[in-house]
């Protein structure tokens, strides 16, 4: 009989312990190792005799050869544009996918609406281990899906969960939200601990990919933004998709980081409102909605998200600080990213920015990871510096380099063609082989940020410069 042993596990890292510490050692938190109970199973699988041998027959598996052919099932379509976008496609059967996010940020609404269009064509189950069925049916009713076929349960025994689905006419697409508040009776530990989110995740998994049941799991997350749990659940999974959005903004986007049938990186926008979430079919003119034209410190971003370029407005304050250690604050970009701007402009370009408070924002809630918003990142620092604004018809990117050289970015031809599209006339981009202009769009090509002084060259910035010995 299998003896059971006690080991400390990190709740946040999922480092094991041989006895248990105030702080963990994997990732250096504080009070997060518990005491979870786990049977012990004899090393090698089967018991042995006294020779070493193994008792009971091993078990083997079937190789097939890498050139056979396989009957390819056609993608689920949910029929909401931006979530297969960001599938690839829709859902593939026997994946499992991971839907993380903020409390709130709607990842409940959006799987209940992917589920009630799904059940037009296929059998879907929504299981819900943190509302009752009649919550999950009224929230279906403010949503307009009452009518759908989707059948909900609540439940959190994942024993249970698997023999409900793991028969003949079981459903095709299973909803689980979510992982955390799931358990297996096999463990002693409380739901949502690294133990039993790993079993958890593992089970259903197994059953889905034996069935080619479609999965979708929703995740908790940290308070620094990462899903709760394991790190090996987002390697487990064959999707992994992240809803961000601010809450004072009614954008949502659905970021894909992990596709394992698809590409990643790409993100479905989203506007939250009463009725739950409707698509956002072009984002640049609606991230452009509420913009100021001969505002100093704006400027608009062609960037790429995915497969899609988007525009969208950059901002930035910069005062006088009264301070001995001026503020550095950033909202949707890199902090560190903007460390860098400020002392290439400072040391190559000859701005005066070290004693100055400095307020960066990516406008509408939208987080930008490309270093090709570099360029439009510094012309909103000379512009709010110098107080001349960037002309509202112009759009701006490109990568800055430590030397002081704008360096050329990816599919340059998308995001110009897409800047066109919106009635933009001039574009400020890195240098570039081939033709001048595109169409009706004037380019201004930039190869280093010397460039800027013919920019922004009135009275108030010279005042601003370092002047040259």
């Amino acid at each position: 009989m299998a003896r059971s042993r006690s080991v400390f596990v990190c709740q946040s890292c999922g480092t094991i312990h041989p006895r248990w510490a105030g702080q963990c050692e994997g990732c250096g938190e504080w009070n997060s190792i518990v005491e979870e109970t786990s049977d012990a199973a004899p090393l090698g699988g089967a018991a042995k005799g006294k020779s070493g041998a193994s008792r009971g027959k091993a078990g083997s598996i079937d190789f097939v050869p890498l050139t056979g052919s396989s009957e390819r099932a056609p993608r689920l379509a949910t029929r909401i544009g931006e979530f297969d976008r960001v599938l690839g496609g829709g859902l593939v059967q026997g994946s499992a996918t991971l839907i993380g996010g903020d409390p709130g940020i709607g990842k409940s609404t959006l799987l209940l609406q992917a589920a009630a269009a799904l059940s037009a064509s296929a059998r879907c189950a929504y299981i819900s281990g943190e509302e009752a069925i009649d919550q999950v049916r009224m929230r279906a009713d403010r949503l307009g899906v009452a009518a759908s076929q989707v059948e909900l349960a609540a439940a959190t025994n994942v024993r249970d969960i698997c023999a409900a689905i793991d028969v003949a006419a079981g459903p095709k697409i299973v909803v689980i939200d979510s992982i955390q508040t799931m358990y297996v009776d096999a463990l002693d530990s409380a739901p949502g601990t690294v133990g039993q989110v790993r079993a958890c995740a593992q089970e259903l998994i197994r059953v889905a990919k034996r069935r080619g049941t479609a999965l979708l799991i929703v995740g908790h997350v940290t308070k620094e933004g990462a899903i709760a749990g394991p790190r090996v659940l987002e390697h487990m999974v064959d999707t992994v998709l992240y809803f961000e959005g601010e809450r004072g903004h009614p954008f949502r986007i659905l970021r894909g980081v992990k596709n394992r049938f698809g590409p990643t990186d790409e993100i479905g926008v989203f506007d939250m409102t009463g009725e739950g979430l409707k698509e956002v079919g072009n984002p640049s003119e609606l991230f452009l909605s509420d913009r100021q034209d001969g505002v100093a410190g704006a400027a608009v971003f062609a960037g790429i998200e995915g497969t899609r370029p988007m525009l969208v407005e950059i901002q930035a304050l910069v005062v006088p600080s009264p301070l001995g250690t001026p503020r550095r604050a950033v909202v949707g970009w890199d902090s560190a990213r903007l460390s860098m701007v400020l002392a290439v402009l400072e040391g190559r370009a000859g701005y005066r920015l070290s004693g100055n408070d400095v307020y960066l924002n990516v406008a509408g809630g939208l987080r930008i990871t490309e270093p090709a918003a570099d360029l439009a990142v510094a012309v909103a620092l000379i512009s709010s510096l110098t107080g001349e604004a960037v002309p509202a018809d112009r759009v701006v990117f490109g990568e800055i380099g430590l030397s002081g050289e704008v360096r050329a970015v990816s599919q340059t031809e998308a995001r110009l063609k897409e800047a066109a599209k919106l009635g933009f006339a001039s574009a400020m981009t890195p240098r570039r082989r081939g033709a001048q202009s595109k169409g009706a769009l004037r380019i201004i090509e930039m190869g280093d940020l010397s460039a800027l002084d013919a920019l922004f060259g009135d009275p108030a910035g010279a005042t601003a410069r370092i002047a040259e010995i």
